[in-house]
């Protein structure tokens, strides 16, 4: 018999999977913390669907390697913001 755990981890690997989404965006998603999204597609899920945990993989391993590029254009959207602030406080 399947856990809840067991079936989260397929629902959520079958999220991340179709929306390409990160780790962060499930986890907001589907209410729950970051570090149970990441247990649940790295460990319960390569036990439950090793093919679904394969291609989940692959899609955490891109966003791990572009996460410098998000957070760069995270702190250039907040600077832009900033100054247009200023300039309509002039």
């Amino acid at each position: 018999m399947k856990s809840r755990q067991d079936e989260r981890a397929v629902i959520l690997g079958n999220y991340i999977l179709e929306n390409k989404t990160t780790v962060r965006a499930a986890a907001k998603k589907f209410g729950i913390s970051k570090s149970t999204v990441h247990k649940d597609v790295s460990e319960r899920l390569r036990k439950e669907d090793p093919e679904l945990y394969t291609k989940v993989k692959n899609i955490l391993e891109i966003n791990k390697l572009e996460r410098h590029i998000r957070g760069g254009l995270a702190t250039k959207r907040k600077y832009e913001g900033i100054a247009e602030q200023r300039k309509k406080q002039q």
